[in-house]
């Protein structure tokens, strides 16, 4: 069994990029893994202020939101699946923010296994490319981190789209798989 936690950065409830998390959330939990889903949305995540503050203070984030409870959970998981729609070719403000707050002890969160959940209006996987990179970026400061997979849910241009898409069935069949 592991300890499997996703990150929704959909700001919409049941967007595309939320339903495939959902759906790899279902996955996951029957093979009898422990889950547990965190929609951004729903917390309150300052950007960084590259203070510095952490690294002199024990790499505690100067800011009292909900990031510093979310990195406790980061670090006990073995499995991040971060989730995102793709805006203007990359992943979403919020996921940035995310990523940008594990800035106080990023360098603790290793040897995870990683999947990438991302959704675009635009039907060409080309469209979905910066997103994955960006996303790589963080991949590679977290140390002996390794991708397990990545959806690419394109052409899903409505609210819901990506429920008539096969891109559901392998959302699940990875959940069940890790």
């Amino acid at each position: 069994m592991k300890k499997v936690l996703i990150i929704s950065s959909s700001p919409r409830k049941n967007g595309n990029s939320d339903l495939l998390a959902r759906e790899f959330q279902k996955g996951a939990e029957e093979a009898g893994n422990e889950v547990e889903f965190i929609s951004l949305r729903e917390k309150k995540i300052g950007y960084c202020l590259a203070c510095g503050y952490c690294h002199t203070h024990g790499n505690v984030c100067v800011q009292k939101d909900d990031m510093n409870e979310i990195l406790g959970k980061m670090k006990e998981a073995d499995v991040y699946v971060l989730a995102s729609p793709v805006y203007f070719l990359n992943i979403c403000g919020q996921m940035k923010v995310f990523i940008d707050r594990t800035y106080p002890c990023f360098f603790e969160l290793r040897n995870k296994e990683m999947y990438y959940l991302l959704t675009s209006t635009d039907p060409g996987r080309d469209s979905i490319n910066g997103a994955v990179h960006g996303l790589e970026g963080f991949e590679v400061c977290l140390p002996n981190s390794v991708r397990k997979g990545i959806i690419y849910g394109v052409d899903n241009p409505k609210h819901g789209d990506v429920k008539e898409k096969d891109q559901m069935k392998q959302a699940y069949e990875m959940g069940k798989n890790i």
